[in-house]
């Protein structure tokens, strides 16, 4: 499906609260309660949201992450601003590793106009992307690729990287919670994740807000291991003050 502005609005909500009543929502949006109950419907049939008696919640699961293509339309909007954000931050002539997910390749659509950089990528969806770029040149990763999401994974990867060190490593990331640890769901990502931060002069995350407060099972870093975090909306207590503790710079996507 194509979540539509009314439906997009109420999945931002809902991931910014964690969990909302139907009457909340459709306070929020102006709506009837029906009107809310039929977006709830289709966009928990999408797995976009949990239900529960009288309300809706993001979902849950320490262990799966949900499917690549909800995960493409889940916050596009602040994805987009991100990217933007993200692209603006990003100087010519550098070197910049960039690993899987939906919001790194927005921000590989932000850098078409960049010249002179060299990515090193384990995402098909990224190379693709820059490899329209004549300006930059583009490195893909050796590993098993992952059919669901063209995702690089595995010791190969984790080898190949080895071999660099570059200015940034610029990743996504599937959660971030209230202890400060950085998550994500498949031990093999993970592992390639935990070997860019080690390889990068710099490393930059970039998480939307449905991100904070989201529950995963595999740990990829502290707070503190990153310099700078991207995101488009200001993260909900405790993380702005884990954020200034970590003396990690946060960057707040403008509208």
């Amino acid at each position: 499906m194509n979540p539509n502005p009314r439906q997009m609005t109420l999945l931002s909500e809902v991931h910014a609260q964690g969990s909302v009543t139907v009457e909340l929502l459709a306070d929020k949006l102006g709506v009837t309660l029906q009107t809310v109950r039929r977006d709830v419907q289709r966009l928990a049939d999408e797995g976009l949201l949990t239900r529960f008696h009288g309300g809706v919640r993001v979902p849950s699961s320490t262990v799966e992450n949900i499917a690549y293509r909800q995960r493409e339309i889940l916050n596009a909007v602040g994805k987009a601003r991100i990217a933007k954000a993200v692209a603006a931050a990003v100087p010519n002539g550098c070197s910049l590793i960039l690993n899987i997910g939906t919001t790194t390749e927005a921000i590989a659509r932000e850098l078409l106009q960049h010249t002179g950089l060299r990515v090193i990528t384990n995402n098909l969806n990224v190379a693709a992307i820059l490899s329209a770029n004549p300006n930059a040149e583009v490195i893909v990763v050796g590993g098993v690729v992952r059919g669901r999401d063209q995702g690089i994974v595995g010791e190969a990867a984790v080898d190949f990287i080895r071999q660099f060190k570059v200015d940034i490593g610029l990743i996504g990331i599937s959660a971030i919670e209230p202890d400060g640890s950085l998550r994500d769901f498949d031990y093999r990502e993970v592992k390639v994740s935990q070997t860019i931060i080690s390889h990068a002069r710099e490393v930059w995350v970039a998480a939307d807000s449905s991100k904070f407060k989201r529950p995963a099972m595999v740990e990829v870093a502290q707070l503190s291991q990153i310099d700078r975090l991207f995101s488009e909306a200001l993260p909900p207590e405790p993380f702005m003050h884990l954020l200034n503790e970590a003396q990690v710079r946060f960057e707040l996507a403008a509208p």
